[in-house]
């Protein structure tokens, strides 16, 4: 399986998901992602107030820019 970013569709599905109380592997399966993904995302861009897909994208295209230079 090729690995791809998550794209700030699904940042913001994931979002809507776990605040409706579902489960990582619930939203891995309705996502078509592996519930790992989903895991270390919300593991990885989570604040105070919980998971935040805005920072979390914004965080993915820092990356993004910088990886290559």
């Amino acid at each position: 399986m090729r690995y791809r970013q998550l794209t700030q569709s699904q940042r913001y599905q994931i979002y809507a998901r776990h605040n409706l109380g579902m489960s990582r592997h619930q939203i891995a399966r309705e996502l078509g992602i592996h519930s790992s993904t989903i895991s270390h995302e919300l593991r990885h861009n989570a604040t105070t107030s919980g998971y935040d897909p805005e920072r979390a994208q914004s965080r993915s295209d820092h990356r993004r820019r910088t990886a290559w230079k």
